[in-house]
């Protein structure tokens, strides 16, 4: 989908969308429609249900004597609601459903809302960029779709009074849906396509944003003491992987320490020999989704050209059983040199995070550490599939996190660790064991997680519940979400880049 930007003028084809708020106050651009069309809009409005709410949307199919082939009215609500995430899911409400009229072009008219937080051209610019999010298809393996059941919409044309504002507004948001959109991508792919090797491959295409991508076998691991990661990979044919990605964007001869972000990245989780049920396990493809944000933010990060020092390392791992598989007992030896007996070979995304996270303070020195993980199912049984789960060291990188959320629409609810958490994990043999007992499996979890992390600002994210969506919302189709990407670009942006 083409999206441009233009002033205001009723189009010579296609569909046009003009708003009203809330008690049907009619914007200059829809005033000016229904002048054009001969009163058409307001006899419309006036034997509609149509109350200019956020979500009302009444059409008006060949309008008049107008050349287009349907006019759209749509609902802002309050002027005082209308910010940019409200904007972003009006973009993705008209193009989901302009997607299903057969319409090719569709133009989007912007107007001034007086008492609303965002200018005509931020607005602008927030509109396309829930469109593009909203426009998001995985269809590469679809072959025999009828045209009519394919989406229809080529061109968007934001019509403001300053589309060159616009556009310029709409520049880095347009990079952020390029990492959103490729993690989506990776997120949806079968793992007979996505496995450590071609996902670091993947990760290695960043090096065309000047992202610096190193790509460590399973023999570097080995020498690096990473016997947490590689026990979980041990039992498939496919190597385990770690990938680092650097994107130095502060200026040289500026010494600041990075800001970093660390995935789990389990391309295909059976559980291993704790092997899961059979119902569902499909869906465990999307087990790499932290290892997807990352790659995806790191994507984002590098395209808008970001002035801040930012480094991605995921673990990269395919979780199989089979007679060379780790077993429930097993003990292994972190890089940290601290010692995990193996209870679950089904809760191995905290032993390859273990190894990850304690490489990257010890290579790196940052200054603050994230990581994402589709880590547990007890979280989605606190939380559902509305927040992720935030659990930090630290209370200032917690209130950041938070505020990011709220603002990217991608929402984090911080729970709790503490000491009585942590005693549950403690094994009789070793220095710890992989999973506690039946309760707050999500806390001891980022208990275990917490013990490879000494004193630095760190954050865990389970995202568990929030990296697949089995239906559409305004800016997220149904599929992969791409969660954390949007989450965690905005935390840079508001905190840790230059200006």
């Amino acid at each position: 989908m083409k999206i441009q930007f233009a002033k205001f003028e009723i189009p010579e084809s296609g569909a046009l969308a003009v708003g009203a708020l809330e008690d049907r106050k009619l914007q200059a651009s829809a005033t000016a429609l229904d002048k054009a069309a001969k009163g058409a809009l307001i006899r419309a409005l006036g034997v509609s249900r149509f109350k200019g709410r956020s979500d009302d949307l009444l059409q008006l199919l060949a309008p008049g004597d107008l050349p287009l082939s349907r006019a759209l009215l749509f609902g802002l609500g309050q002027a005082t609601a209308v910010d940019a995430l409200a904007a972003q899911a009006l973009g993705g409400r008209l193009v989901a459903y302009t997607n299903g009229t057969g319409d090719s072009a569709l133009a989007i008219a912007i107007d001034a809302v007086p008492g609303a937080a965002l200018s005509p051209a931020e607005m602008a610019a927030n509109v396309a960029f829930g469109a593009r999010l909203r426009a998001y298809r995985f269809d590469k393996y679809r072959t025999k779709e009828k045209p009519e059941q394919k989406p229809s919409l080529k061109k968007l044309t934001l019509l403001v009074e300053d589309p060159n504002a616009a556009k310029k507004l709409f520049e880095p948001l347009d990079r952020l849906a390029d990492g959103v959109v490729f993690t989506r991508d990776l997120v949806s792919e079968p793992a007979n396509v996505i496995y450590p090797e071609s996902l670091a491959e993947q990760a290695k295409t960043l090096e065309e944003l000047d992202v610096k991508v190193e790509i460590l076998g399973e023999k570097e691991m080995k020498k690096l003491g990473m016997n947490a990661l590689l026990g979980v990979g041990q039992g498939s044919a496919r190597e385990s992987q770690l990938v680092v990605m650097q994107w130095k964007g502060l200026p040289e001869g500026r010494k600041k320490p990075p800001v970093a972000f660390i995935g789990k990245g389990v391309t295909f989780d059976t559980g291993g020999i704790s092997i899961k049920p059979a119902a569902g396990m499909e869906e465990m493809k999307w087990d790499m989704a932290g290892a997807g944000a990352v790659i995806g933010l790191m994507k984002a990060l590098a395209g808008r050209k970001a002035k801040v020092n930012a480094i991605g390392v995921i673990g990269l791992v395919e979780n199989m059983p089979s007679g060379t598989a780790q077993r429930p007992g097993d003990v292994v030896k972190s890089m940290s040199g601290q010692t995990i007996e193996v209870i679950n070979t089904d809760a191995e995304g905290r032993l390859v995070l273990a190894d990850a996270i304690w490489y990257t303070q010890d290579r790196f020195k940052p200054q603050l550490m994230v990581n994402l993980a589709t880590l547990t199912g007890a979280i989605m049984i606190a939380l559902g599939q509305i927040h992720a789960g935030l659990f930090s060291n630290n209370d200032q990188l917690s209130e950041r996190l938070l505020a990011a959320g709220r603002g990217s629409g991608e929402l984090l609810w911080r729970m709790p660790l503490g000491e009585g958490y942590d005693k549950i994990i403690n094994s009789d043999i070793a220095d710890m064991k992989n999973v506690g007992n039946r309760y707050g499996g999500s806390i001891t979890a980022a208990q275990f997680i917490q013990r490879f992390v000494n004193d630095v600002p760190w954050a865990h994210l389970d995202i568990a519940g929030m990296a697949w969506s089995d239906k559409d919302a305004p800016t997220v189709p149904k599929g992969a979400t791409g969660y954390g990407v949007r989450l965690l670009e905005r935390f840079v942006a508001d905190h840790y880049e230059e200006r």
